[in-house]
């Protein structure tokens, strides 16, 4: 038999798994509690001015448009094209609810339309890859200099955007 040292004690990691998870609860129960309460007054737009979410929401009807047109060239993307196609739809939502949310309806801040792409313009999986990079760093630039919901909701988008673009192979 082998003699057994019971004064040493088992190594354990400096970080345990279980106190990543509490501190990862306590920061996401900060993070939304600072959202909601940075929702007040400060980020929104003012009734003069047109809400620069209303590009935001134009350009991700269009996102999405592209992508079902890209299928009548393409027909072996349409799992891809179809995951794009519903997460812009779903931004274009997201980013209406919350123009309607902060400001009165009028002229200039009508929720967006279906967007629909000419036979003509039918772009290619790498022309819709580049766009949605660009709509990516559109929404990243705005968000950092968006307070509050808006803020998260144009950075979630980027980060969407950045992985549906990802995954589009040319």
């Amino acid at each position: 038999m082998f003699p057994v040292d019971r004064t040493s004690r088992p190594r354990t990691p400096a970080v345990s798994r279980r106190s990543v998870l509490r501190a990862s609860a306590t920061l996401g129960a900060a993070a939304m509690l600072a959202g909601a309460t940075a929702c007040s007054g400060a980020d929104e737009a003012s009734p003069v001015e047109p809400d620069p979410l209303l590009a935001e929401a134009r350009r991700a009807r269009a996102d999405a448009a592209a992508a079902r047109a890209v299928l009548t060239d393409r027909p072996d993307l349409v799992d891809t094209m179809t995951v794009v196609a519903d997460q812009r739809t779903a931004h274009a939502d997201a980013l209406d609810a919350e123009i309607v949310r902060v400001t009165p309806v009028t002229a200039t801040t009508t929720p967006t339309t279906t967007a629909s792409v000419q036979p003509s313009d039918i772009p290619t999986p790498a022309q819709l890859r580049d766009d949605l990079t660009e709509s990516a760093q559109r929404a990243a630039t705005l968000a950092r200099s968006t307070q509050g919901y808006r803020g998260g909701l144009l950075g979630s988008i980027s980060a969407s955007c950045t992985l549906v673009a990802a995954a589009i192979q040319a």
